[in-house]
């Protein structure tokens, strides 16, 4: 009774202030706006995701900065492309299209983003996907953050109301806003992956940080699944409730510097993690309990001239020990594991070009139940191991501080590739009987990314 009450009020909140925003400030990229500064002050490609010095105090600061014009919160998004994989699926994997060679616009979204108060902002984000041809609700943080002083020394302190683990998160080492930030559902992807990167859109919860000196970020909080009703008022399905057990407990642990006589190499290290317990069945008191535990690290290396590094690297842990899944016949395990590794590298000049190479692995303990046999998306030896690399090249002819639409017409173009050495344990034949090596799952994706 207690929790449902608890989590109601906490939506009523975030779906009141966002209904009922003053009109006083500016969104992504009408951010430009608001701070009175061009989008590549904030993103190291113009703007996208991977964010600079300035963009990461932006955020840490409750998204409030800003001297600029305050026209109106609102911007707008859409991404979309045309997808092939090397050898096609057996059947589409998604609903209206081919098995291969899709074109398509797979997100339109809009945004509400601005300074609510002198301490309180919003980044909120509602999209239409086009392969399930649904609006609802996306990525979405409310902050309250102010500067004071902590332990005899500069600190900011903050809270985040958020829908998504790691959403609020500075780096892009966490899953939320990790490597390539951009990719398309109509391509194979890795098939198991950490709880902590699955949740958004179907949790809420409220974090607690402080960045102490500009150098110890700590952060501390808890998630509550959303309830069927809370679902379909924010434009998702029963099917999608994860049916969460109690309060899921999420930490953040960091610490930053800077070297070099203008600060120009960048340096992060740190931990995050997650403790969610899942009811699969509510009629069975049985629980599966995941522990996810990361370490991450981010090198940015921005001088005086044309060029800009980017590097990212993050181990995630879970431990899963699965009663509920094992007691259903669902698994040949009650206790097993998951291991996600990834590391990736990107090139930008002069905010136009990007270049950029990521790698991933992932492996976990062999369950033949759960990674069973079957056509494409199977494994014959009952493993979830799969590892590959996303090589991505990009060009930005709209969003620079000389661009023609500035700030309100920002474009990038690109291509992606992804290649697989491994999928769901095997090079070649994986799937048993049916043939199919890791390598037919190789796909090109060529991309357009506008916001405005």
């Amino acid at each position: 009774m207690h929790i449902h009450r608890y989590q109601g009020c906490a939506l009523a909140l975030l779906v009141f202030m966002i209904i009922a925003l003053p009109r006083t400030a500016s969104a992504v990229p009408s951010f430009a706006r608001q701070t009175g500064m061009p989008c590549s002050q904030c993103h190291t490609m113009s703007f996208g995701v991977a964010l600079t010095p300035y963009g990461r105090q932006f955020k840490l600061n409750g998204y409030t900065f800003g001297e600029g014009e305050h026209p109106m919160p609102l911007a707008f998004m859409v991404q979309g492309g045309y997808s092939r994989v090397d050898t096609p699926p057996p059947d589409a994997l998604a609903a209206h299209f081919s098995a291969n060679n899709n074109v398509s616009v797979d997100q339109v979204s809009v945004f509400l983003a601005t300074r609510l108060t002198e301490h309180i902002g919003i980044f909120s984000q509602s999209t239409y996907s086009g392969e399930d041809r649904h609006f609802s609700w996306d990525n979405t943080d409310v902050r309250y953050a102010r500067p004071l002083k902590l332990f005899g020394t500069d600190a900011v302190v903050g809270i985040s109301v958020n829908n998504n683990p790691t959403v609020q998160d500075l780096w892009h080492s966490s899953p939320a806003w990790a490597y390539p930030y951009i990719g398309s559902p109509l391509v194979p992807g890795v098939s198991a992956a950490p709880i902590i990167g699955g949740l958004g859109g179907v949790a809420v919860g409220a974090t607690a940080y402080t960045m102490i000196h500009d150098h110890v970020y700590l952060e501390a909080g808890a998630y509550k699944g959303l309830s069927d009703r809370w679902l379909g008022n924010v434009g998702l399905y029963p099917d999608n409730n994860v049916h969460i057990n109690g309060a899921a407990p999420y930490w953040r642990a960091a610490y930053q510097f800077t070297r070099g006589e203008k600060g120009e190499h960048y340096f992060s290290v740190g931990t995050y993690g997650m403790d969610v317990k899942m009811q699969p069945d509510a009629a069975v008191p049985d629980t599966d309990h995941y522990t996810d535990v990361a370490f991450d690290a981010t090198y940015q290396y921005t001088p005086d001239g044309p060029g800009a590094i980017l590097v990212n690297a993050s181990l995630i842990h879970e431990k899963q020990q699965l009663n509920a899944t094992f007691n259903a016949l669902l698994a040949d395990n009650a206790t097993n594991h998951l291991n996600a590794l990834e590391i990736d590298a990107s090139y930008a000049y002069r905010q136009t070009w990007s270049a950029g190479l990521g790698l991933f692995d992932t492996s976990g303990g062999r369950d033949a139940t759960r990674y069973g046999p079957a056509p494409f998306e199977g494994s014959n030896n009952g493993s979830p191991d799969t590892r590959g690399y996303t090589a991505q090249l990009e060009y930005v002819p709209f969003g620079k501080m000389t661009s023609w639409g500035r700030p309100w017409v920002n474009l990038r173009v690109g291509v992606q590739y992804t290649g697989y050495l491994r999928f769901n344990g095997g090079t070649s034949n994986y799937d048993v009987p049916n043939g199919r090596s890791a390598s037919q799952n190789n796909s090109l994706f060529l991309f357009s990314w506008m916001a405005f």
